[in-house]
């Protein structure tokens, strides 16, 4: 399907809405633990968080871009059709979970609506099932390794600061959650704006736009990196404070090693390759920090309904993707 230069401005405009949408709704996951932890002020958070979200691109290969471009949908069965019906599932359900403060993925609401959108047209067919197998997979190990990383943090950090005084602890991991936080954000930045320059890029492909070998341009690069930044710096609040809060409540040495634990687990599925979501990995962490206390420290409720979130994302973004695809040929037709 071939469209004019006018619709695939408007289309590329949609995917930058997303991106933008998908800073707004996980800007919690790079702030949430300074910002409860009251090591930055949430208006200097976000700030913080957003250049490091934008210079991700400078430190990162295009590798989930490679992914989420052709390794979840065959390119082949990709049309702008089938970009706009994977966009509006996942817009429409990030600013559903946005509007509840529900901590869902934006990443695999992107996912679940070009899978909802592809199968409608292909059947499954179309479907690339390594990269969707990898992608399922990423749903429970991300947070396990965050979790993991995060516990095995307060360990080390527990053991290094024997001969310190409370309060020195805290003096010390005020500043270092400064890194830590940019560290998340760099992580957060590269896999997730990487989601939007892969859809930006097939799209331009499957116009003739682009062609060889799987490349993203440089000004889609900057675009997206930029959008999600500027989405970053509004903010998520509500989810900011059930991240920050409802779940366990941190101190910045805490927030120090469940951000340190998060960015490891991001960097690592960046350069593999692996669309992850950076809230799954975030919330593991977070779990794992305040587990290390006591079990009781973490407000178990509150993890069980962020994990069903997680469930019904995929479905639920494929549904709305399908329904898109199917309205939007029904009005072209």
């Amino acid at each position: 399907m071939t469209i004019s230069f006018t619709l695939l401005v408007a289309l590329i405009g949609v995917a930058l809405l997303f991106d933008f949408l998908n800073g707004l709704h996980d800007a919690a996951n790079s702030i949430a633990t300074v910002v409860s932890t009251r090591v930055l002020k949430p208006h200097h958070a976000v700030l913080w968080a957003a250049f490091f979200n934008f210079i991700a691109f400078a430190i990162f290969d295009h590798n989930v871009a490679k992914t989420v471009g052709k390794g979840i949908i065959d390119a082949a069965v990709i049309d702008p059709q089938v970009i706009f019906g994977a966009l509006m599932g996942a817009i429409v359900w990030n600013v559903i979970t946005w509007r509840y403060g529900i901590p869902s993925s934006s990443s695999h609401a992107l996912i679940g609506g070009l899978l909802g959108a592809g199968i409608t047209k292909a059947g499954f067919d179309g479907v690339v099932w390594g990269g969707v197998g990898k992608t399922v997979a990423a749903i429970f190990l991300s947070p396990s390794i965050g979790m993991i990383l995060a516990l095995l943090l307060v360990l080390l950090v527990a053991w290094t600061s024997l001969r310190l005084t409370p309060i020195g602890v805290d003096r010390r991991f005020r500043k270092l959650q400064l890194v830590s936080a940019a560290l998340y954000s760099l992580g957060h930045g590269a896999n997730d704006a990487q989601k939007t320059m892969g859809i930006i890029t097939v799209l331009l492909y499957s116009q003739g736009l682009l062609t060889g070998g799987f490349h993203v341009p440089f000004w889609v690069v900057l675009s997206c990196q930029a959008a999600m930044a500027l989405g970053t710096m509004s903010g998520g609040w509500k989810i900011v404070h059930t991240m920050g809060s409802k779940i366990t409540r941190l101190t910045p040495a805490q927030g120090f090693c469940a951000e340190t634990g998060g960015a490891i687990t991001l960097f690592m599925a960046t350069m593999g390759g692996i669309p992850v979501s950076s809230t799954h990995t975030i919330t593991g962490a977070i779990v794992g920090v305040g587990s290390a206390r006591r079990l009781s420290a973490v407000r178990w409720n509150i993890a069980s309904r962020i994990v069903i979130a997680w469930v019904v994302t995929l479905p639920a973004a494929g549904a709305i993707g399908a329904l898109t695809y199917l309205v939007t040929g029904w009005v072209a037709g």
